[in-house]
């Protein structure tokens, strides 16, 4: 072989060397990985074999806000039980339904996700959420939430007087409900979880649309007398 010819025939052989190994060294791109998604603040992962429960990362807020939307909604539907008995207007009746239909489903679905996570799962009281302090039991209220005196008002109203009570009263619960929302939200790591999410978004979005509905119907009772 002529000398010229059997140095490039080596340095071929050479390059093509280097690009196969350059080649077998690479890897093929994919889509990053989601990172670890923490949860009470410092364990870590979401495993997801098994099912939706534990597919998507959960808080502390986002338990506690379960538990105290469940007794915030159960106050609403005691207040809103009274409508038919206390001589409500047929509008005030027709809310006061909407509104028991509406957080009895969020009770169960709020119910259920806790006890799929292992929580307790808090008996509804229109008195507010257990709270264990110093050893001793308390009722705390949520925000929103009537007190004791609030609630003897209400159930001493009757007719027109029950009519406006109740929208007041029930503009300033759903006020409360929109704020833990808020707060939730605003909690670091807190209503990532799917559930949670859907539940505070519906909570957030229904009561905002009510509390805009029940400012029209008790400005219409202060003028014309009566709610539409």
């Amino acid at each position: 072989m002529i000398p010229h010819l059997r140095f490039t025939a080596a340095t071929l052989f050479a390059v093509a060397a280097l690009v196969g190994c350059s080649a077998s060294r690479q890897t093929p791109q994919t889509s990053p990985q989601p990172s670890a998604v923490k949860i009470h603040g410092d364990s870590a992962a979401i495993a997801n074999a098994k099912g939706d429960k534990d597919r998507y990362a959960y808080t502390e807020a986002d338990v506690q806000f379960l538990t105290g939307m469940i007794s915030h909604h159960s106050q609403a539907i005691v207040m809103s039980k009274m409508a038919p008995t206390h001589g409500a207007s047929s509008s005030i009746q027709t809310l006061a339904a909407r509104i028991i239909n509406a957080q009895n489903d969020e009770i169960a679905l709020m119910s259920q996700w806790l006890r799929d996570h292992g929580k307790t799962v808090p008996e509804p009281s229109a008195k507010g959420m257990k709270m264990n302090m110093g050893g001793e039991e308390h009722m705390m209220l949520m925000p929103g939430m009537l007190t004791e005196e609030q609630m003897k008002q209400l159930d001493a109203a009757k007719g027109a007087e029950f009519d406006k009570l109740f929208l007041t009263l029930m503009i300033q619960h759903h006020t409360g409900a929109v704020s833990m929302v808020k707060d939730l939200f605003n909690t670091y790591g807190a209503g990532q979880d799917e559930t949670v999410f859907k539940l505070a978004s519906d909570v957030n979005v229904d009561q905002t649309t009510e509390i805009a509905r029940m400012q029209r119907m008790l400005f219409t009772l202060m003028v014309e007398g009566k709610p539409q």
